[in-house]
């Protein structure tokens, strides 16, 4: 049976390693840095956003457990108004960081992170009002073929 991508990338240990390498690269991106360095940023951020990631790509439910659905999360990112460039400049920091991290060198891993990483941005743009976020959305489940 085929490992779960999270599996695959090395479990919780290689999302933190993502999550910190990925802060890194934003931190440094000069369009970026301006949402990553908000005073007001929970000082668990790189922890939360590895448990996130880890809990969509089929990791253990730390995310969900401790913080919320995916309710919160788009409506703490979305409603920020024309952030394309933003996107993709997240989308490139996000896979440059899959190197950083040590994540497996593996075309399809690595391709379905990408799919993966362009979808939630979309996620999150398309969700212009906070207020039009439904309630209590499950976090999504993304695999080795996508979204199910």
């Amino acid at each position: 049976m085929r490992p779960t991508l999270y599996e695959f990338a090395g479990g919780r240990a290689a999302f933190r390693a993502l999550a910190r390498a990925h802060h890194r690269r934003c931190m440094a991106d000069p369009e970026l840095d301006h949402p990553f360095s908000k005073p007001d940023q929970h000082p668990q951020h790189t922890d939360r956003l590895a448990d996130y990631w880890a809990e969509v790509l089929d990791g253990p439910p730390h995310f969900s457990g401790d913080c919320g659905s995916h309710t919160e999360v788009l409506v703490m990112h979305g409603g920020n108004g024309d952030m394309s460039d933003l996107g993709r400049r997240f989308v490139d920091c996000f896979v440059a960081a899959i190197d950083d991290a040590g994540l497996p060198d593996d075309a399809e891993f690595r391709a379905a992170l990408r799919a993966y990483m362009e979808w939630a941005v979309a996620d999150v743009l398309a969700h212009e009002e906070p207020a039009d976020v439904p309630a209590q959305l499950p976090l999504p489940r993304w695999d080795w073929n996508g979204l199910r």
